[in-house]
């Protein structure tokens, strides 16, 4: 065993699979050697300033050196330059990350050889739980069963996703009758985005594994079945997401609704209040002017007698409001 070169340079790894689930690993001096039993696998950083001229170097065709070294992919299959082209993307578990940020990996695969790249500090862990199975010996036993394991791996990340964003939507639920809700609106602006940004680029990854499956390029009939189930996960988690989607939408309506409620009893609190102020806010109004001629000015018991009067109305008309059922 050999270790990897400078992060700085394209080169990630090399192994060479015997074809029964091992594997050497080479250092990035060593050639690719592909006339011996097995498969080799050349992992690569895209956007390394030699990850060009080292794919020229192995004779890999110009379009596929475009496609594998694009600033920016989506999802996608195509038979190319006697090989399979397809990009995928996995979610972004890395420490500190967001799960929405997913990370691309593109690769090219043919009988004897596959070439995967990723970007500079875009590590994908489903890549080096394979490289862990080839260490333990378990590894891929052909291309199309690599593609499948990866392919596993990566469902298994967006399955605890998919997972989680259900749990928060199962929170905020329930959390729903508390007086949080700008934090609640938060929440659900996160979900949505969130769950908008993973489906982006499921669904045509979707897509992408159903093509490979229906041209059964470089798969056994074991990894074209395999393959199948794969897709079927991911077919199952853009439904969830999409029913997340709504979940989320609906919990948002009723957030709002809920608030409308809140603003609209209270203007009608503060309706009521003023309902009940305003004719004795006219009556302190016109005998507390100072004018000549007002009546009770000279008589010292017309201030209680005010008051009593003011009490009655009040009383009056709250009453007139029990009866019309306003309060």
């Amino acid at each position: 065993m050999v270790s990897n070169a400078q992060e700085s340079g394209a080169f990630i790894c090399h192994y060479r699979l015997d074809g029964d689930g091992s594997g050497e690993q080479f250092d990035e001096q060593s050639e690719l050697d592909l006339n011996t039993d097995g498969f080799s696998w050349l992992h690569l950083r895209s956007d390394a300033p030699d990850s060009i001229p080292r794919l020229q170097a192995i004779d890999i065709d110009p379009q596929v050196i475009e496609a594998i070294t694009a600033d920016e992919t989506r999802p996608r299959m195509q038979v190319i330059a006697g090989g399979v082209l397809i990009n995928l993307r996995g979610v972004n578990t890395n420490p500190g990350s967001d799960p929405e940020d997913m990370v691309s990996i593109r690769l090219w695969f043919r009988n004897n050889f596959i070439v995967s790249a990723r970007r500079r500090e875009r590590k994908l862990l489903s890549v080096e739980d394979i490289r862990k199975r080839i260490e333990d010996g378990t590894g891929p036993k052909s291309p199309g069963e690599f593609i499948v394991m990866l392919t596993e791996y990566m469902a298994n990340r967006i399955n605890d996703v998919v997972d989680s964003i259900d749990e928060d939507l199962s929170k905020v639920e329930a959390g729903l009758d508390e007086n949080n809700n700008r934090e609640t609106q938060n929440q659900l602006t996160q979900i949505r985005k969130q769950t908008a940004t993973i489906r982006r680029y499921l669904a045509p990854q979707r897509e992408a594994l159903a093509e490979l499956y229906r041209s059964r390029s470089y798969l056994t009939e074991q990894d074209s079945h395999s393959l199948q189930y794969q897709t079927d996960r991911i077919i199952h988690y853009v439904e969830d997401l999409d029913l997340a989607k709504e979940r989320a939408l609906v919990l948002y309506g009723e957030l709002q609704n809920r608030i409308a409620e809140q603003q609209n009893s209270r203007m009608y609190l503060l309706s009521i209040v003023a309902a009940i102020f305003l004719p004795l806010s006219f009556l302190t109004g016109v005998f507390g002017m100072n004018v000549a001629g007002l009546p009770g000015i000279e008589y010292p018991a017309a201030f209680v007698f005010l008051v009593i009067a003011m009490v009655v109305i009040a009383i009056f008309i709250i009453g007139v409001m029990w009866w019309k059922k306003w309060l």
